[in-house]
């Protein structure tokens, strides 16, 4: 079975943000796999164990991302492939298309990855993505079984479980509580350096830069969080101060 993974390069989510001239400092920052595509890998090379076959992860990005391809190579993937290219903007559109483009050339029998990633949480590749292959989309998952050409998928549907049947080839995006992904073996990453990892530009895709659907207008720090009010009187009097509070100060109504 060919199995391919979708994978990102975060921040680590124990790294504090700062932001300088309108964007994310970078300097100093440590970077890993999403942790949301950690369950994808994880379960990418479950299927494969059983199932036989082999697992190739892709990520877009920028070329520190080859560590993060590394990392998953030490989990157990088989190869990777970082497509790398100044023209592409960092919009889930315009990296769903550079993906079905790849994959266009790529066989697959079944694509995996992370419910959203931590750093945009927009959750868009994936959806875009199967749609342009033209196959179905599964998001949230927290089970997966493969039997005679088809996947039955659990959900999560807002603290609830949805039980899908697809046939495959077919997307999946996975969800806290899939599995619990294993830390690279020494072992493992020492054969990780000796597993194939091309790295593509958008001319080895015969492609012309995408055109991006969102743009970034303004970054900016929450607000400091404000102390907190106690309002004193009989109930009628709280109640309709915390009315006015809620209208005049927090623009909530």
């Amino acid at each position: 079975m060919e199995i391919v993974v979708l994978m990102k390069q975060t921040f680590d989510t124990e790294e504090k943000i700062n932001i300088a001239n309108g964007a994310i400092n970078e300097d100093g920052v440590r970077f890993v796999i999403n942790p949301y595509d950690e369950y994808a890998v994880e379960q990418a090379i479950q299927i494969r164990d059983e199932l036989g076959g082999k697992v190739t992860v892709v990520s877009v990005g920028p070329e520190r991302s080859v560590e993060a391809l590394r990392t998953a190579l030490a989990m157990g993937a088989d190869e990777a492939v970082l497509i790398n290219d100044e023209r592409i903007p960092a919009d889930g559109a315009a990296v769903a298309e550079v993906l079905a483009a790849w994959l266009a050339k790529t066989p697959y029998d079944l694509i995996l990855g992370g419910n959203f990633s931590v750093d945009q949480g927009a959750g868009q590749v994936a959806i875009r993505l199967a749609t342009l292959l033209g196959i179905p989309h599964v998001g949230a998952i927290t089970g997966l079984k493969l039997e005679s050409g088809k996947a039955v998928a659990h959900r999560d549907a807002e603290g609830d479980v949805e039980v899908v049947e697809v046939a495959l080839p077919a997307l999946f995006t996975a969800q806290q509580g899939l599995n619990e992904p294993r830390y690279p073996s020494l072992p493992g990453i020492m054969k990780a350096k000796k597993k194939p990892l091309q790295q593509l530009s958008l001319d080895d895709l015969g492609l012309s830069a995408p055109e991006a659907k969102t743009a970034v207008v303004q970054l900016s720090m929450p607000p400091a969080r404000q102390a907190g009010k106690v309002l004193s009187g009989e109930l009628p009097e709280q109640a309709k101060e915390l009315v006015r509070l809620l209208r005049d100060e927090a623009k909530a109504l």
